[in-house]
């Protein structure tokens, strides 16, 4: 400096002030150099790029080759993002070939324009652009070998929620298409979008009804919850949803989403799926308000046939799982007259369905379950698994309209025509005919139930034969039904099936073999018949492998030597294979008499 300093003072301040300009001087001229730096990177690769793009907008191939070098070349000058300061012009120019009629070109284009971190309005546009190349089933294979997910992935992660929701639904409209390629599934799996997806739902949960986004995001929840129902068909994918995680979203979701019919349909889309799963179904067995959620939307969609089938099939799987979920369930405020009025209303959809196509003569296009028989199917199956649980299974028996309504599908159905629908109502009804109770709506009708059982009795479908027989078993504990036995001479039926070797076919005909030999006056028929050689000869099938069967065979055989005089007078020919049998199976020498 050229300044006189003051005598006896010492000269430190300028020397600081000099340092300090140094150190400025020295960031001026590194930023200056970084300018430079990208300037010149600017003008020898990006702009020579540009240049060719505006001028080759006839040659689509030329295009996409450049796309490709400009990507590059914008990655090794570090100019992606938002900080590159020349951005703008940089995505005038490439806006401009979005317009090209060419997906190819236009993946090349989305790419580079994600990669800059639009956002508003740019940032919709290349959503809008990226789920139109999506959609469009002959660019599956040049999407499959692409990267379009990651930068999909990236903008589902950092963007916002509330200020970017439109272009988010369209952002995940395209990750659900590309969620239906088994390559991006497990790609997808790998890069962590299934937590990524549940951490999503979790934030458009956080936001209430009362918020000014809360309906906006039901869109974006359809788009998600539609590629989630993708999802929970790969096991891969499945494992990453985690029955702790996924399970307790949805179903705050579905509840907070009630009035949304769409969202709904996609929610027990997914939830359906999951509960063929044992874990997930337990985990959704443990979530309280699930039922009262159901029962609520089963009530408010009650002929939406779409929703109601797989709520249906929901309770379906987890009533099947043990008695708390079916007590569970039961105890819900007007559960069984929810169930009721359904199965009213689809069995008179379906009567009204097949009046309308019989007055038509068009019975020869109608389709075996129809959508309404689809429904009873499975609501028939919940009251058959509720009936399990013993307090239920007495209530739901004593319950005339449900019963009601059982029978008339015996009545009005074949089992040629409807097999599962009939024998699912006669499952229900064996498992109520169990419940000796008061009131018992079964015991009611139990004649009338004998006569549309004689149906299914001589039908060709063995499964429909024993389930008749079954309720058989637990009716025939009643004289009446046991009078009504020998008038129709059902009895000669169950002596038949016992030689059939097959336990379950067996088994219930001995049980009904059983309780006609209570009484005395009707216990001839079983020498009559052949039915103590067949007797023997069945507990020589099974012996000591099915202790409950030889059981049964053992009772049927006393109630019927009762009285006699002698086991010769009594079993004839049969008493010495008889001895010899029981002789083997209990390892000493009974006493016939």
């Amino acid at each position: 400096s050229d300044q006189m300093e003051e005598p006896g003072k010492k000269s430190s301040q300028p020397r600081t002030s000099g340092q300090k300009r140094r150190v400025t001087g020295l960031k001026d001229e590194t930023r200056i150099s970084e300018w430079e730096e990208e300037d010149f990177f600017w003008h020898t690769r990006i702009l020579p790029i540009l240049c060719e793009l505006e001028k080759r907008e006839d040659n689509i191939e030329h295009l996409c080759l450049a796309c490709t070098k400009l990507h590059q070349a914008l990655g090794e000058g570090n100019m992606l993002g938002k900080k590159f300061k020349r951005r703008n012009i940089l995505l005038k120019t490439l806006y401009k070939l979005v317009d090209i009629d060419s997906d190819p070109l236009s993946l090349k284009l989305a790419k580079i324009i994600l990669a800059m971190k639009v956002g508003g309005k740019n940032l919709l546009s290349v959503c809008k652009l990226a789920f139109k190349i999506c959609r469009n089933e002959k660019n599956y294979f040049i999407i499959q070998n692409d990267t379009l997910l990651d930068y999909l992935l990236q903008v589902l992660w950092n963007e916002d929620l509330q200020t970017n929701h439109e272009a988010l639904v369209y952002c995940m409209a395209a990750i659900k298409v590309m969620s239906e390629m088994e390559v991006l599934r497990f790609k997808m799996v790998s890069k962590g979008a299934v937590e990524m997806f549940l951490e999503l739902m979790k934030q458009i949960n956080n936001i209430k009804e009362h918020d000014t986004y809360f309906s906006k995001l039901g869109h974006l929840l359809v788009q998600l919850t539609a590629t989630l129902r993708i999802l929970a068909n790969c096991a891969l994918s499945r494992r990453q949803l985690s029955p702790s995680g996924a399970i307790p979203e949805l179903c705050v979701a579905l509840e907070q989403r009630s009035s949304d019919k769409d969202v709904c349909i996609w929610i027990v889309s997914v939830l359906s799926k999951l509960s063929t799963y044992s874990d997930f179904c337990a985990a959704l067995a443990d979530c309280s308000r699930c039922y009262i959620v159901f029962l609520a939307l089963l009530n408010k969609y009650q002929k939406q046939q779409d929703l109601v089938i797989r709520i249906i099939f929901i309770l379906g799987n987890i009533t099947a799982r043990n008695d708390q979920s079916r007590e569970q369930f039961f105890k819900e405020k007007e559960s069984v007259n929810t169930l009721t009025s359904l199965f009213q209303t689809y069995y008179e959809l379906d009567l009204n369905a097949l009046t309308w196509h019989h007055d038509r003569k068009e019975k020869k296009h109608l389709k075996y379950p129809s959508e309404a028989e689809d429904v009873l199917i499975k609501l028939i199956r919940v009251l058959a698994n509720l009936s399990i649980h013993p307090r239920v299974g007495a209530a739901l028996a004593a319950a005339h309209p449900v019963v009601g309504l059982l029978v008339t599908v015996l009545e009005h159905k074949s089992v040629d025509a409807c097999e599962e629908l009939v024998i699912n109502a006669a499952t229900t009804i064996n498992n109520l005919s169990y419940y000796q109770v008061e009131n018992s709506a079964v015991q009611d009708k139990k004649l009338h139930i004998a006569e549309m059982l004689l149906k299914l009795l001589m039908s060709d479908n063995m499964d429909a034969v024993v389930e008749a027989v079954r309720v058989f078993g637990n009716l025939s504990q009643h004289h009446e039904i046991r009078d009504f036995i020998m008038q129709k001479k059902i009895y000669k039926f169950m002596i038949a099936l016992l030689d059939s070797k097959n336990r379950e076919v067996c088994f219930p005909a001995c049980g009904v073999l059983l309780n006609l030999t209570v009484d005395e006056d009707k216990r001839a028929f079983l020498m009559e018949e052949g039915g103590i050689e067949k007797l023997v000869d069945c507990l020589q099938d099974f012996g000591p492998a099915d202790w409950q069967l030889s059981c049964l065979i053992c009772k049927t055989l006393w109630n019927y030597s009762e009285n006699m005089e002698s086991a010769a007078s009594c079993f004839g020919a049969n008493t010495k294979a008889l001895l010899t049998l029981l002789t083997a199976l209990l390892g000493e020498t009974p006493s016939l008499g």
